[in-house]
């Protein structure tokens, strides 16, 4: 029987088709609903791009892993994130998008028509705008604390848990009154108008990170009488603010396109906030594997920096003196095996394996590595395809004049790894570098001797080491740094050569070599060595942090503009 529909329903439908449709390539294609300010990731504490105005044009790719933002791309070709509600699709749409993350790539066009986003100086409070400084706590019948609005739809839970029970849904535009936080500064626990308390994930309200931190922290319940506020007040760029953490990563997805990250010591507020504001997604841990180890051991550091938003990178290497063993091969792949089951999204086999400080010496062989590079790379895939594996990455040098079992140049190494067969076992090159003086645009002057040689200079690594495998496998920069004394005492004579590098020079090279490794093709992955190292002695790794000794980073304001 043919069925009609009611003008009711037609007219229902004709709304619904001009507010949203599918976009061409994938994705939905809508507008703004509501003024609303773009983010580079889906978080108040992401950089501010712009500011939208209702009925500004949006092609929609995907939502983030814990839900009230989605990104998309706007007039003009700017790429950025929004609160859910600010856009006209439905809640079922929404639903229906794919999870991305902030690396992920984006392969929508930009829209027609419309305005482009609007220049952040001057903003007219659109949503989930910034609060100014909060207002003074309620003294009027109504519930104690901060009066906030509330950004996107979040439930008010009875404990700060994802398990606790549902008390309330919180809507945009309303106001609850919080009053402290739990230790994770995740939740916050807020108060209705009428009194009744609960939990919220402070990601949905608009407050800022500092806002947050300075928060008291409340134990023992909903109705429990917060302690000592144990924050730092300040604005949204001060590194030492404690940052929200998004929604965890819960599972390791392909990796694609170009990304940074940084090298850290530990994943504490103040080196989260850090490699916030730089615009980083990635950490780096470096593990020290010895014979026998539990996988499980690793489980810690993977979930911490899920929890807290990031991609996470182990750069596995044992002990040059148990690499010899009979039957060591097989045992460090069934390490990093398990590491990968449990979620790792990239790892580094080995480490600088071109020198006897990593490889025992008298067999340093590139076609030694490849075999062991072949077992992980099998027992890695096996347990987890999405895993990156990452060659571990020579030394820089030409110390050996070519290679031996003594030791060898990294161009000699990279070149038997390649005739070994060695592209058939990663998914990326990995690459060292860190004794830079000169920008990663110059091709040629740098002041020392020999100053011609390739190790000097950003391209004459990027160019080496894609030369040696012919393109077939993008290159990770596992290791990048500019090394730098300033607030420091004088480097130590192995190091002198970059006694007169500033910090403001380190910033702006590192800023300098992730535009040129995001736009040259040819690099999948950056990581920044180091963010939050303090070490200044024979081996000076706090002259290469990027947290600097007085707190300041000058070179994460670069690279977050």
């Amino acid at each position: 029987m043919r069925r009609f529909l009611t003008p009711l329903a037609l007219l229902i439908l004709l709304v619904m088709s001009s507010t949203f449709s599918a976009a061409q390539d994938g994705g939905l294609q809508t507008t703004i609903s509501q003024g609303v300010r773009l983010r580079g990731g889906p978080g108040t504490d992401w950089r501010l791009l712009g500011n939208l105005e209702a009925g500004t044009p949006i092609n929609i790719d995907g939502r983030a892993p814990g839900g009230g933002w989605v990104r998309g791309i706007v007039p003009g070709g700017q790429v950025g994130w929004v609160v859910d509600t600010a856009v006209n699709v439905t809640p079922e749409q929404i639903a229906a998008l794919p999870s991305v993350w902030v690396d992920d790539p984006f392969n929508l066009p930009a829209p027609e028509g419309g305005p482009a986003p609007a220049p952040t100086a001057a903003p007219e409070q659109p949503a989930e705008a910034a609060p100014a400084q909060p207002a003074a706590p309620s003294t009027a019948g109504l519930a104690e604390g901060i009066p906030i609005e509330v950004g996107s739809r979040v439930n008010l839970r009875d404990t700060p848990t994802r398990s606790g029970a549902v008390l309330a849904t919180l809507t945009p535009g309303m106001t609850v009154y919080v009053d402290g936080r739990d230790e994770t500064q995740f939740w916050v626990r807020a108060a209705l108008p009428g009194g009744a308390k609960g939990w919220a994930a402070g990601q949905f309200l608009v407050m800022s990170a500092a806002e947050v931190a300075a928060l008291p922290v409340v134990t023992g319940g909903a109705s429990a009488a917060p302690a000592q506020a144990g924050g730092q007040s300040g604005g949204e760029q001060a590194v030492s603010a404690t940052v929200i953490p998004p929604a965890a990563v819960v599972d390791t997805a392909p990796v694609r396109g170009f990304s940074y990250g940084g090298h850290v010591r530990g994943l504490g507020d103040q080196t989260v906030n850090a490699m916030r504001l730089a615009g980083m997604t990635w950490v780096k841990f470096q593990w020290r594997y010895s014979a026998g180890q539990n996988p499980n051991d690793a489980s810690g550091l993977i979930n911490e920096a899920h929890s807290k938003g990031f991609r996470i990178l182990l750069g596995v290497v044992g002990f040059p003196g148990e690499l010899n063993n009979g039957g060591y091969f097989d045992q460090y792949a069934g390490f990093v095996g398990g590491v990968a089951a449990l979620g790792a999204d990239a790892i580094e086999v080995w480490n600088e394996m071109n020198i006897d400080r990593e490889w025992p010496s008298g067999s340093i062989d590139p076609g030694q590595y490849t075999q062991l590079l072949r077992a992980a790379y099998n027992a890695i895939k096996g347990a987890n395809p999405n895993t990156m594996v990452i060659s571990g990455a020579p030394a820089p040098t030409g110390f050996f004049g070519g290679c031996s079992g003594a030791g060898c140049d990294d161009a000699a190494y990279v070149a038997g790894m390649a005739a070994a067969g060695a592209a058939q076992y990663m998914d990326c090159l990995g690459v060292h570098y860190n004794e830079g003086i000169v920008g990663p645009d110059q091709t040629s002057g740098d002041p020392r001797g020999n100053s011609s040689y390739f190790t000097r200079y950003f391209w004459g690594m990027v160019n080496t080491y894609n030369n040696a495998f012919r393109g077939a496998r993008p290159l990770c920069f596992t290791e990048l740094g500019y090394l730098t004394p300033e607030g420091y005492p004088p480097l130590p004579g192995g190091f002198a050569w970059a006694q007169n590098v500033t910090v403001a020079q380190q910033a702006a090279w590192l800023d300098r070599a992730v535009a040129l490794s995001a736009s040259s093709g040819k690099v999948r992955l950056l990581i920044i060595w180091n963010v939050d190292f303090t070490d200044y002695g024979d081996d000076p790794m706090g002259g290469y942090a990027i947290i600097r000794p007085d707190g300041g980073c000058p070179a994460c304001e670069a690279l977050g503009r």
